[in-house]
């Protein structure tokens, strides 16, 4: 079980009394995390993989070790986690990094974040691939089966994501895995919003590539990580290559490294990956499987709560068991920047107000043109910040009457 005054005490964002309900959008930072980047800067300040002098080696040695962190958090092999900015970059260097040729398709679907979309469709654009999105039911729900007439012999991937950032549905991904290997396909899972909640087992998916932020797993902004399959890492092309990702250079020729070096050209962001390691540390500590339950009951009491309010509308599964801690809704009668407003005016709720970076889903699913407001609870969230979010709501809502 999940001791949450002493997890809150981690947290100082919280000492003011403040009630964030938008870490689907960013997570805040726990004080062993702070400190893990701190202990970098004044204790072994130095460039990773380059130096012999102790300060240097300190430094590999940390940096190295996050590494093995990252991996043991979803049960990856060290070697094939890289380090790259963030879940889009990540996704980024496989849609470069795959060589996609004319003719070869990719499956993605409705539910995905912009960065899981829109590079699709770039590359759809560039190399001639055919694109095929599979569309979900109107609660965001999709079945194995949703995808068999999308999937043939000519999908080189399908990108899916492993929970919605917006509905906070978790597609069949280990079936759609499935699915896609039998047709000689690969897959792509967007885990920025599993990784931090709940456990992933690369090895259980059997997926061929992860990708997650730190940022969104209490960890530092500006990295994230990119698993690829030890045997696939061959296939994929660097996004970038320089300095750090060399194993010989000639006049005419070079010769990359292998692993995670050869993705990871230039000096790497390490005092962030150092954090993300401490981030994945402190979420194995707390343990994900008590995460994902503290998170159920918060949004059990949060669902509940807002189908008493008059004038909302809540997106997606009413069923908690059927969704993360993820819940977008409107207010009749309010656009939902006006609610996100008057929510942190009223009693300093934060929650996030828009399309979520998901526009096909909004417009074609949901028939919320004008966005929506999420709450998002996470390990640090108690039943306070649900009831006092619920009873602000409701006031707002009296306003409407």
């Amino acid at each position: 079980m999940l001791d949450i005054n002493n997890v809150r005490k981690d947290f100082p964002f919280l000492r003011s009394g403040r009630i964030y309900l938008d870490s689907t959008a960013t997570s805040l930072t726990p004080e062993p995390v702070l400190r893990k980047v701190l202990e970098y800067y004044h204790e072994y300040r130095a460039n990773v993989g380059r130096g012999i002098y102790n300060a240097a080696q300190a430094a590999t040695f940390a940096y190295e070790n996050a590494r093995a962190e990252v991996a043991k958090l979803i049960n990856a092999k060290p070697n094939e986690v890289i380090f790259v900015r963030n879940a889009t970059e990540a996704i980024n260097l496989i849609a470069n990094g795959l060589k996609f040729q004319e003719g070869e398709k990719i499956v993605t679907t409705i539910l995905e974040h912009h960065s899981n979309y829109i590079v699709w469709l770039r590359l759809k654009n560039a190399k001639k691939v055919g694109l095929s999105i599979v569309k979900s039911d109107k609660e965001g729900l999709l079945s194995p089966s949703d995808f068999i007439s999308h999937i043939d012999r000519r999908t080189r991937l399908v990108a899916v994501t492993q929970t919605s950032n917006v509905l906070g549905v978790r597609p069949p991904v280990k079936d759609i895995v499935k699915l896609a290997h039998e047709e000689g396909s690969f897959v792509l899972v967007d885990g920025a919003q599993s990784v931090p909640h709940a456990k992933v087992d690369v090895k259980e998916l059997d997926c061929d590539f992860l990708a997650f932020s730190g940022h969104k797993m209490c960890g530092p902004t500006g990295v994230g990580a990119l698993y690829i399959k030890e045997d696939l890492q061959e296939l994929v092309e660097p996004l970038c290559i320089g300095g750090g990702s060399i194993e010989d250079v000639g006049i005419e020729y070079y010769r990359l490294r292998s692993g995670p070096g050869k993705y990871e050209a230039g000096t790497p962001p390490i005092a962030e990956a150092i954090g993300m390691g401490a981030a994945a540390v402190y979420l194995m500590n707390v343990g994900m499987g008590n995460i994902e339950e503290h998170e159920r009951k918060l949004t059990k009491r949060m669902l509940q709560g807002l189908a008493n309010i008059n004038g909302i509308v809540v997106y997606g599964p009413r069923d908690a068991e059927k969704r993360a801690g993820i819940v977008s809704f409107n207010l009749k009668g309010m656009n939902p920047h006006d609610v996100a407003v008057a929510l942190d005016t009223a009693s300093g709720v934060m929650v996030r107000s828009g399309h979520h970076c998901a526009l096909p889903l909004h417009k074609h699913v949901l028939n919320a043109p004008n966005g929506t407001v999420r709450a998002s609870v996470y390990l640090y969230n108690n039943n306070e910040d649900v009831d006092v979010f619920l009873e602000t709501l409701e006031e707002i809502s009296k306003t409407l009457a």
